[in-house]
């Protein structure tokens, strides 16, 4: 499953980064790595940016973005 199609409040473990080797490298900076549990804490009325919930902090990330993150 993708952390695009999470619904808020659902979490899961990342599982594979599927995308280029600059976004991949951006978001293991910022905490984004295979192993780590992800909460979708709300997504804008739009739908981009998503605000996740990545160890003790929050970041927001694009649509884009997140449909390139494999959960378990």
């Amino acid at each position: 499953m993708l952390l695009s199609n999470f619904k808020i409040g659902q979490s899961g473990k990342v599982k594979e980064l599927n995308n280029l080797p600059v976004l991949k490298s951006r978001l293991n900076h910022l905490g984004v790595i295979e192993g780590v549990k992800v909460t979708l804490v709300r997504k804008a009325p739009l739908g981009d940016p998503f605000q996740i919930k990545v160890r003790d902090f929050y970041l927001a990330i694009r649509k884009d973005e997140a449909s390139k993150i494999v959960m378990e």
